[in-house]
């Protein structure tokens, strides 16, 4: 079974390498090592990991926040917060990012491998789920596709849908399609239906 792969996006260089070394103890790899919110976007697109473990407080113009953002509505990666700060303030504007999870630092061992195990099995899950919409919406989308035979009633024109029952053609394909209908007449018909009209034309016209 390969590795989860997580980046790790902190300013404080003493700090990221003794996360990196708990996250490989624990069977985990880390392909980089992030300072900035905007490394950190870049190399997440780069990358593309299982997840990233997001500092909330970064050094630059860019917040955690801001980044785990666009990280997860951009290339749908989970992501969890780290923070010294646990203020009620944070915590509103963290809950906004939909996070996979939250350390508060200092953090042990055992509760690092269970947020982190937590997180894969929830987008695991979110990624099953979307999965399954799109197969719904594409069955329902071949579902309204037309296929095999009817029967066309050929003076009426209307369509048999069971023995002894017959609805209009029009009926029946706005149910069983994405058709919209709009209505007009053809040239055959009009000169028909108003032969009056089309004399004149003729009249006219010689």
């Amino acid at each position: 079974m390969s590795k989860s792969r997580i980046i790790i996006v902190e300013d404080e260089y003493v700090v990221a390498v003794d996360i990196q070394k708990a996250l490989e103890s624990l069977g985990y790899d880390v392909p980089a090592i992030e300072s900035t919110a905007e490394s950190a976007i870049a190399k997440a697109e780069q990358i593309k990991p299982d997840l990233v473990l997001m500092d909330i407080v970064l050094k630059g113009e860019m917040d955690g926040i801001e980044a785990a953002e666009q990280i997860r509505s951009s290339f749908n990666i989970p992501v969890i917060y780290l923070t010294a700060y646990a203020s009620e303030e944070i915590l509103e504007d963290a809950k906004i990012t939909e996070p996979f999870g939250y350390l508060v630092k200092p953090f042990n061992t055992n509760n690092l491998r269970s947020t982190i195990e937590m997180a894969l099995h929830k987008a695991k899950i979110e990624r099953r789920r979307e999965e399954y919409v799109l197969e719904l919406q594409d069955a329902l989308a071949r579902a309204k596709t037309l296929n095999g035979t009817l029967t066309i009633c050929s003076a009426c024109k209307k369509i048999r849908i069971q023995k002894n029952q017959w609805d209009h053609i029009e009926e029946y394909l706005r149910e069983h399609s994405d058709v919209e209908f709009t209505h007009g007449i053809c040239h055959e018909c009009a000169k028909k239906l108003y032969p009056e009209f089309y004399k004149e034309k003729d009249a006219e016209d010689n």
